[in-house]
Formats: C-alpha cells, structure tokens, sequence
C-alpha cells in the first residue's frame, strides 16, 4: 500500500504543469480523475500526454453547460484535492474557486496552479512556456554568444510549477492529518520559476547574476570543452580539489604557480586569469580524443560527462539501473515506454501501473462523499502548513541542501549541519544565498565520535533527515537510515545521489551539467551547432524538488504507518523526469525539437522578436491568431501569400520571421505589445534580468523579498514556492552564516550551556 492510496483527486488541468503534478501524486496511488473538456486536453497530440496522465482515470465533462458543471461540482464534494490551472477570474465565473467549493466540502484543498500570476496584465495569456520564461526573465539568464534571448526547447519551468505543485498539495495533506480541514493552496507560474531560478533572481547591493557571452559556461573549472575527435564533454570540476585533479591529471598543473593564481582557487576566477587558464585548457583538450580524456579524468577521480544523445540515455544502463524506464501497452500505439517513479520510498513506493484510462460513468458515481470534518479552528494559522516538522539538512551545493529550503518555506524548522569550515558550495555567493533561504546553521565535526554523538541527539527529537553524499558515504559516517531509525524509528531519512546506488557510474560524482550532457540536453539544445550548458540547473533543482516531494510523502505515510523510512533519489531520474515529454517513446512518434546556438524560438510564429528598445514573445497557435498579428503589425496583407496553417509551421529563421522582425524593429516594445495584444496575440515582454528587481507586474505578484545580510547589506531573493489561505508559510530565515545559531539550536535541543562551551571549546562545535 502506498502513501496516498485513500486520497482522491480531480484534475481539471491541461498541459504539462498541472497533469505532471497530479501524475506524481497518482504514481504514489492517489485516486485521480482527470476531467477533459469535449476537445481534450489541449496538448492530448504531444507524446507526453501519455506520461503525465498515466495512473489516472478520463471523463470528459463540458464545464461550460448546466449538466457538466454541475457533475463536477458533485465530483469535487466527494474529494480530497481538486486541482486547476484556469486563468484568474475563470473559477469566480463558474463558481469553481475556493470559497465557492470549501464551503461545501470544508476538507476539500483547492490547488489552483495560474499559468503565470494571480494578478496583472501577463496572468491573462494563455498558457505557454516560452512566453512565460520570457516575462520572468529566464530567457535572458541564460548565456548566449550575442546577448539574445534564449527559446529552452524543454519545458523546463512547466516541469519546475508540475514538481513545486506536487510539494504544496502534499503539505497541505500532511497539515489536515492535524487540523481535519482543507484550505486554497495557490502556486503559481512565478512560483515555478522561483524553483528553478532561486539563484538567478537573487541580487544583493546592486549585483546581480547576470549572462555571459557563449554557451559553453562561464569558468575553466566548470565548462564545456572539445576534443581532437570533435566531440564535447563536460568538466565538472567544482570544488578546489577535483579542479587541482583535473590540471595535475591533463598536465597543466603549473597553472597553479602562475602569477595571481599563487595555488589559490579563487584567483582562477578572476576574469584576466581565467581567460589565460580556459585558452590553455581549450588547447589541450584538442590534443587527444574524447574517449581517451574520459579514461584520464576517470582514473584522477574528475567529475566529468561526455555529451550524448537523449535517445541513449533513456534506452541506456543508468536509466534502467533507476527503473526510470517503464514500458506499457497502448491499444493503438503498440509499446510506449515512459518515466518511471524517480523517488524511492523503501516502505510505500510509488508505481507506475498503467496508461490513463477512460473511468466509467457508474464507477465515478458510486465514489462516496468525503468524510465530514472534525471541529477546528478555520483562522489562519501562521508558521505553514509543515510547521513542527524539524529537518535537519546535511546537503551541499543545490541538489541536496535545496530541498530542506523548500521545506522550510512550507513552514518546517531546518537545521543545516554544516562542516568547521562550511558548505563548499558557500563561495558561489548569490546561489548559496538564494538555495539556503530559511535555515539556520549549526557547525559541527562529525568526524569525531563527540560531534556524531551531538548528531544522534537531535536526531532523536527530529523527523527528517537528508544528505546527498556519494554511494557508501552515509554507512562509513553512520548517518544511514538503518544507523538513524535504531535512535529513533520514527526518522525519515533521504539521500540525493548523483547517479543512483546502483549501476556502473553510481560511485562516481555527479553535477548538474554532467546529466544535462550525458542526458541529451545539451546537445538537443544545441541541434546541429554545439551543445549548450543551461543555465538553470535543471537536474539540481529537480532534484532538490523531487526530494522535498519524497520527505513529504513519507511524513505523510507516517501518519498511517507510526514509522519512518528511507528515502532515495538521484540526478540522472530527474534528467529523464524533466525531459519526460521528450523521451516518451513509441514507434512513430514525432521527432522532439531541438535547437541551436542563440535559438530564439522554433518558428516564426513562436520566438523571440527585437524592438526598439528591447525584446518580446509571440507564440501563435491558431490561424486566427497569425492573421490578426498581421494586422496588428499593419500588414494585412502578409495574411493572403500564404495560409494560415503554412504560417504555422514557418521555420524561425526564414522569410516569415524576417518580415515580423523588420516589422517589430520599428516599434518600441510597449507599442508592439499594445499593437498584437489589443488583437489577441499572445505576446510578452523578454525580461531583462535588471528588470525582474523593478517590474510592477513581478511585484504585484509578491515575486521578490527583501532581507538585510549582516556582511552583505541588503539582499533581494524570491519569496515563496506556494500560498495558503489558512497556513501562510514563507522563509522565518536568511540564509545563515557558517554556525551562525550553533549555540541556539543546542540550546534548544537540551545541551546545557556548559556542555555548549566545552563543544566550542574543543572545536566540535563552530559559533558565528
């Protein structure tokens, strides 16, 4: 019996956002009517419809007439979860919204999951993905070679608001095991893209993260490289250490003695000295073969990932030593294959047990109506709907130690652990800021048997604990499940690897770039020039969502079962998970797209434009939609030397797209925008990452907040990944300094001020 196997949940959601976060739940066994309108699903024809819908029953319901609304509505009072994506003010129209339906069903959470914000002029456009990573800026965070906007040919902040959704629905089933009562649960596209872009929409004193030219990456140390052969890797070589390996394994370690460099990292940062240092690189990487490279780094102990193609990946032994790969039966497609459940839960694992099905009318009928509620207090309760969870968080960089800061924004209490000398991801200033919101931080030797014995103190008072060390790490320190539930059985432990515990890479060290390469993603990306390195950290921060997900799904069996469990998750399931529309296989299948260097979009209806004085989107869908953008741009008639549907499938480089862009470089952005929108063209501006920090539609949307860093003055990051209307959550915390609460929390754990200062004193413990 898994997790969520007594929960019910009618999805109204079309797409890839809200599908994908009901397809999470359901993998655990959440009863799932998917409700369609008389059309279908608006992308029912893309591969990954089967994916994000598998697990999962069909009816079709036509909420625009007497009957079909109210059918739902019945639906709805017999549920647990009821989730939609419609724009703000639809559900008011229907009488669908919150207020409306809790009402009737006050144990109901009513998840609304708006394709962009809940406010202003961008949260009427109809949902699409390239629009939305233009509005919020992730167009322009990511690097390229002319300072354009970037088209990412994955949906990546739709898989990013799928994944952030699935965590907030699950924290707000774990809060009414407490209460008995349901509450609004709203997460919306800007949510999503705080997800993802939780360093990137970080600025402290005027500084910001800003793009750089090319696509390869920013550093030597962490960068794609080609070889003699003419194929690309990845070195990931982030950390001191592994970089020193990587220069002593490919000769070039008298680099360390260069003038400014003087042994120290972070000198090699310093732009003048790294353009020294890449050039070096460049050339010596050209000496030799990828395969002979490989073979070298491999022996160093360097993290490193040749780039590949995600056809094999998904077909290869990684992704079968995960079980990420799952085949199903179709009645007319033949053998699909799909994603399979990229967290494991050791007590209540998830599943994938076959493609949607279409429910029978009398078997929705027969479901009974939720159970009446207990008494409780409806006020709003502050703190968040996992508030008295205690986590403590033994992470580094993104994949692991962004996962307890998820927790903490739904209201949890997490202790980061860190070593004496901190996380080493702590150097990366904004990104450590931006990935560590809501902790406080406790520095402690764990490698002396007194400072492991101040670990099994808290544990035995705390609920969660996560790590993401390398495959045997955990049973060498003793902070394994089996170690940690002998203390206290109730303990939920969670591990993040690179690669997984099993299969031929699994002991190797695993980064964010070396899936993105070794996973297709750069190179699909990248089409026929060279691969591109994402600037979002697609796999960590999958990842770290992915795991928040678990921790939460386990806290939630717990509740039945009185025991904790062991958690596991990896990098390499979430590099198929956040290309699962892409890897859904069957024979025929249309081709996933791809793209190139400065990709500005696929087509000429769907890219982005300059104007005057900045860029925008368009993303036309329809042939009304061309033909009024024709007129919008005062040139009727484009409209007559060709189709509709021919201007549909024009290239986004080509004669179309050259007469839009000649048009469009003529007007100021605001002008354009009036011009296309007054016409119904869905269009946006390409924000620029300065102006995410200044824009009244990001603000009205409550995007950003601002905290005052004790070194650092003041520093602006995203505020939240969800909202609730009985359990506001947020971050209690900035991100620490290194042992900043030490004393604090040992305090607040029992340790008597004597036994603190003799911790201190003998350098187990660090206090700030």
């Amino acid at each position: 019996m898994s997790a969520y196997r007594d929960i019910r949940i009618i999805d109204f959601t079309q797409g890839v956002a809200g599908p994908m976060a009901t397809m999470l739940l359901a993998d655990f066994e959440a009863d799932v009517v998917k409700v369609e309108p008389p059309a279908g699903d608006r992308m029912k024809d893309h591969p990954g419809y089967l994916c994000w819908n598998r697990n999962k029953r069909r009816m079709v319901l036509d909420l625009h007439r007497y009957e079909g609304l109210h059918a739902a509505r019945e639906l709805i009072a017999g549920a647990d979860v009821a989730v939609f994506d419609a724009a703000p003010g639809e559900l008011e129209r229907l009488g669908l919204d919150a207020a409306t339906v809790c009402a009737a069903n006050p144990r109901l959470i009513h998840a609304w999951l708006p394709p962009y914000g809940t406010t202003g002029r961008w949260s009427q456009l109809p949902p699409d993905d390239g629009l939305l990573t233009a509005v919020s800026g992730c167009s322009f965070l990511q690097f390229s070679y002319a300072g354009t906007p970037v088209h990412l040919i994955t949906p990546q902040v739709s898989y990013g608001h799928a994944t952030i959704s699935a965590n907030a629905i699950a924290a707000a089933l774990i809060e009414r095991t407490r209460s008995g009562i349901g509450q609004a649960v709203t997460v919306s596209g800007l949510n999503a893209v705080a997800s993802v872009q939780s360093a990137g929409a970080t600025k402290m004193e005027g500084i910001m993260r800003q793009g750089r030219v090319g696509s390869r990456g920013g550093w030597p140390h962490y960068r794609l490289y080609e070889c003699a052969d003419g194929k690309w890797f990845f070195l990931g070589s982030l950390t001191a250490p592994f970089f020193f390996k990587a220069l002593e394994a490919v000769g070039l370690i008298d680099i360390l003695g260069m003038e400014g460099v003087e042994g120290e990292f972070t000198n090699l940062l310093q732009p003048a000295i790294a353009k020294v240092v890449l050039e070096r690189m460049e050339a010596r990487f050209k000496e030799k073969p990828r395969e002979e490279w490989m073979q070298i780094l491999q022996d160093a102990g360097v993290p490193k990932g040749p780039v590949g193609i995600r056809e094999e990946w998904f077909a290869g032994e990684t992704v079968a030593a995960n079980q990420m790969r799952v085949e199903l039966e179709h009645p007319k497609l033949g053998t699909v294959a799909v994603t399979g459940v990229s967290a494991k839960l050791a007590a209540t694992p998830g599943s994938v047990r076959h493609l949607m099905k279409d429910a029978q009318p009398a078997e929705i009928a027969a479901l009974p109506a939720s159970a009446p509620s207990s008494p409780a207090d409806t006020a709003a309760a502050p703190g968040g709907p996992l508030a008295g969870i205690k986590v403590i968080d033994l992470g580094a960089f993104i994949a692991g130690t962004f996962a307890p800061a998820i927790l903490a924004n739904l209201g949890a209490t997490v202790i980061k652990i860190e070593p004496l000398d901190g996380d080493p991801f702590r150097p990366y200033g904004l990104s450590f800021f931006g990935h560590n919101q809501g902790k406080r931080s406790l520095a402690l030797d764990m490698k002396t048997d007194e400072g492991r014995e101040v670990f099994y103190e808290l544990v035995l008072k705390c609920d969660v604990v996560l790590d993401n060390y390398r495959v045997g790490v955990r049973e060498r320190l003793g902070v394994d499940y089996a170690s940690l539930a002998a203390i206290n059985p109730r303990i939920i432990t969670c591990s993040v690897t690179g690669y997984g515990p099993e299969g031929e890479l699994s002991r190797d060290p695993g980064f964010d770039p070396l899936m993105q390469a070794r996973s297709g993603m750069m190179a699909a990306q990248g089409g026929d020039d060279e691969p591109i390195f994402h600037q979002i950290a697609v796999n960590d921060s999958a990842s770290a969502m992915m795991a928040a997900f678990a921790m939460q799904t386990a806290l939630y069996a717990r509740e039945r079962t009185g025991l904790g469990q062991e958690v596991q998750t990896c990098l390499a399931s979430q590099s198929v998970l956040f290309q699962s529309g892409e890897v859904t296989w069957y024979e025929g299948r249309p081709p996933a797209p791809v793209g190139g260097l400065d990709f500005i979009g696929p087509r000429a209806l769907q890219r982005h434009y300059e104007c005057s004085d900045g860029w925008l989107a368009v993303s036309c869908s329809t042939p009304e939609q061309y033909q009024h953008l024709c007129v919008g741009l005062g040139h009727g008639e484009w409209a007559g030397r060709m189709t509709a549907e021919q201007a549909l499938r024009e290239p986004g480089k080509g004669a179309l797209a050259d007469l839009i862009a000649g048009a469009l470089a003529g007007f100021t952005r605001d002008d354009a925008l009036d011009r296309l929108l007054a016409r119904g063209v869905p269009a946006a501006p390409t924000t620029r990452v300065e102006e995410i920090f200044t824009d009244p539609w990001i603000a009205a949307n409550n995007f950003l907040r601002d905290y005052v860093h004790p070194e650092l003055g003041v520093v602006t990051a995203i505020r939240g990944y969800a909202d609730y209307s009985r359990t506001p959550g947020g971050f209690a915390y900035r991100a620490p300094l290194i042992g900043e609460q030490s004393a604090e929390i040992l305090a607040e754990f029992g340790f008597s001020d004597e036994r603190i200062r003799h911790l201190v004193a003998e350098g187990i413990v660090r206090q700030a």
